[in-house]
Protein backbone atom coordinates (compact mmCIF):
# COMPACT_ATOMS: atom_id res chain seq x y z
CA UNK A 1 0.00 0.00 0.00
CA UNK A 2 1.29 3.31 -1.02
CA UNK A 3 2.08 6.36 1.66
CA UNK A 4 0.05 9.49 0.33
CA UNK A 5 2.96 11.32 1.58
CA UNK A 6 5.27 9.13 -1.10
CA UNK A 7 3.01 10.58 -3.76
CA UNK A 8 3.46 13.99 -3.40
CA UNK A 9 7.15 13.80 -2.65
CA UNK A 10 8.95 15.74 -5.75
CA UNK A 11 12.21 13.70 -6.67
CA UNK A 12 13.82 14.71 -9.59
CA UNK A 13 15.89 12.91 -11.85
CA UNK A 14 18.08 14.25 -14.23
CA UNK A 15 18.96 12.88 -17.37
CA UNK A 16 22.64 13.75 -18.03
CA UNK A 17 22.73 12.83 -21.17
CA UNK A 18 25.18 14.96 -23.71
CA UNK A 19 22.34 16.35 -25.22
CA UNK A 20 20.07 17.04 -22.36
CA UNK A 21 23.45 19.29 -20.94
CA UNK A 22 23.93 20.91 -24.08
CA UNK A 23 20.57 21.89 -24.58
CA UNK A 24 20.49 23.45 -20.66
CA UNK A 25 23.76 25.21 -21.55
CA UNK A 26 22.31 27.11 -24.54
CA UNK A 27 19.09 28.15 -22.64
CA UNK A 28 21.23 29.65 -19.43
CA UNK A 29 23.77 31.06 -21.99
CA UNK A 30 20.48 32.20 -23.98
CA UNK A 31 19.22 33.99 -20.43
CA UNK A 32 22.55 35.15 -19.28
CA UNK A 33 22.57 37.56 -22.74
CA UNK A 34 19.83 39.84 -20.97
CA UNK A 35 19.74 38.65 -17.45
CA UNK A 36 19.96 41.75 -14.79
CA UNK A 37 22.49 39.51 -13.14
CA UNK A 38 24.14 37.49 -15.40
CA UNK A 39 27.12 36.34 -12.95
CA UNK A 40 25.52 33.01 -11.74
CA UNK A 41 24.32 32.14 -15.33
CA UNK A 42 27.91 31.99 -16.78
CA UNK A 43 29.40 30.76 -14.10
CA UNK A 44 27.00 27.46 -14.45
CA UNK A 45 28.06 27.28 -18.16
CA UNK A 46 31.04 27.64 -17.90
CA UNK A 47 31.60 25.33 -14.85
CA UNK A 48 29.37 22.43 -16.56
CA UNK A 49 31.44 23.27 -20.11
CA UNK A 50 34.49 22.38 -17.69
CA UNK A 51 32.85 18.90 -16.11
CA UNK A 52 31.90 18.13 -19.69
CA UNK A 53 35.65 18.60 -21.12
CA UNK A 54 36.71 16.89 -18.14
CA UNK A 55 35.03 13.92 -18.85
CA UNK A 56 35.50 13.77 -22.70
CA UNK A 57 31.61 14.53 -23.56
CA UNK A 58 32.94 17.83 -24.86
CA UNK A 59 35.56 19.21 -27.66
CA UNK A 60 37.90 22.14 -27.98
CA UNK A 61 37.73 22.60 -31.80
CA UNK A 62 40.08 25.86 -31.88
CA UNK A 63 39.63 29.92 -31.37
CA UNK A 64 38.16 32.24 -33.11
CA UNK A 65 38.17 36.18 -32.92
CA UNK A 66 35.23 37.48 -30.51
CA UNK A 67 32.68 39.43 -32.04
CA UNK A 68 32.50 42.24 -29.41
CA UNK A 69 36.52 42.76 -28.63
CA UNK A 70 37.09 44.79 -24.97
CA UNK A 71 38.62 48.41 -25.03
CA UNK A 72 39.09 48.33 -28.78
CA UNK A 73 41.16 45.20 -28.93
CA UNK A 74 40.75 42.37 -30.72
CA UNK A 75 40.61 39.39 -28.46
CA UNK A 76 39.70 35.26 -29.02
CA UNK A 77 37.61 32.85 -27.79
CA UNK A 78 37.59 28.80 -27.51
CA UNK A 79 35.11 27.19 -29.67
CA UNK A 80 33.95 24.47 -27.78
CA UNK A 81 31.38 21.74 -29.84
CA UNK A 82 29.30 19.32 -27.58
CA UNK A 83 26.77 17.51 -28.86
CA UNK A 84 24.84 19.85 -31.49
CA UNK A 85 25.62 22.89 -30.07
CA UNK A 86 28.61 24.90 -29.91
CA UNK A 87 29.60 27.10 -27.23
CA UNK A 88 32.24 29.77 -26.51
CA UNK A 89 34.19 30.37 -23.74
CA UNK A 90 37.43 32.41 -22.27
CA UNK A 91 40.79 31.16 -23.79
CA UNK A 92 43.37 29.87 -21.46
CA UNK A 93 46.99 30.31 -22.03
CA UNK A 94 47.55 26.85 -22.91
CA UNK A 95 44.78 26.95 -25.46
CA UNK A 96 46.35 29.82 -27.68
CA UNK A 97 49.35 27.32 -27.85
CA UNK A 98 47.72 24.00 -28.17
CA UNK A 99 44.40 25.06 -30.15
CA UNK A 100 44.08 26.30 -33.67
CA UNK A 101 42.95 29.24 -34.56
CA UNK A 102 40.07 29.07 -37.29
CA UNK A 103 39.29 33.24 -37.93
CA UNK A 104 36.26 35.04 -37.92
CA UNK A 105 33.14 33.70 -36.37
CA UNK A 106 30.64 32.21 -38.60
CA UNK A 107 27.48 33.76 -38.59
CA UNK A 108 25.57 31.07 -41.10
CA UNK A 109 26.60 28.18 -38.16
CA UNK A 110 23.34 28.25 -35.61
CA UNK A 111 22.69 26.15 -32.78
CA UNK A 112 19.13 24.01 -33.07
CA UNK A 113 16.40 24.90 -30.22
CA UNK A 114 16.02 23.84 -27.54
CA UNK A 115 12.64 23.00 -25.91
CA UNK A 116 13.77 22.88 -21.81
CA UNK A 117 12.96 25.93 -19.58
CA UNK A 118 15.22 28.19 -17.73
CA UNK A 119 14.15 26.92 -14.45
CA UNK A 120 14.80 22.95 -15.80
CA UNK A 121 18.11 23.66 -17.28
CA UNK A 122 19.36 25.44 -13.78
CA UNK A 123 17.79 22.83 -11.75
CA UNK A 124 19.70 19.82 -14.06
CA UNK A 125 23.00 22.08 -14.38
CA UNK A 126 23.25 22.51 -10.51
CA UNK A 127 22.29 19.05 -10.09
CA UNK A 128 25.14 18.26 -12.68
CA UNK A 129 27.89 20.76 -11.26
CA UNK A 130 27.07 20.54 -8.04
CA UNK A 131 27.10 24.29 -7.26
CA UNK A 132 24.62 25.96 -4.99
CA UNK A 133 22.27 28.24 -6.06
CA UNK A 134 22.88 31.95 -5.59
CA UNK A 135 20.32 33.09 -1.96
CA UNK A 136 17.95 35.68 -3.23
CA UNK A 137 18.92 39.10 -1.87
CA UNK A 138 16.14 41.70 -1.92
CA UNK A 139 16.94 45.21 -0.91
CA UNK A 140 13.55 46.25 0.01
CA UNK A 141 12.90 43.30 2.18
CA UNK A 142 14.78 45.13 5.31
CA UNK A 143 12.83 48.56 4.71
CA UNK A 144 9.45 46.58 5.08
CA UNK A 145 9.95 45.45 8.15
CA UNK A 146 10.67 48.29 9.85
CA UNK A 147 7.66 49.92 10.57
CA UNK A 148 7.21 53.26 8.55
CA UNK A 149 6.88 56.62 10.63
CA UNK A 150 5.88 59.55 8.79
CA UNK A 151 8.58 62.92 9.23
CA UNK A 152 5.38 64.85 9.59
CA UNK A 153 3.77 62.75 12.17
CA UNK A 154 3.63 63.18 15.63
CA UNK A 155 2.85 61.30 18.56
CA UNK A 156 -0.72 62.32 20.07
CA UNK A 157 1.10 64.61 23.21
CA UNK A 158 3.79 66.54 21.06
CA UNK A 159 1.43 68.57 19.29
Amino acid sequence: MNNSKDRYKKEEKFDFSVDQLAKAIFVINKHAKAATEPKFLYSLKKNAIEKLLSEGKAKKLGLHFSKNPKFSRQTSTVLISCGEYLFHLPPSKEDFQSLPHLGELDDQQRNPKAQISLNQAKALLIAYTGMKAPQPTNPHTDRASKQYISPFAKRFGER
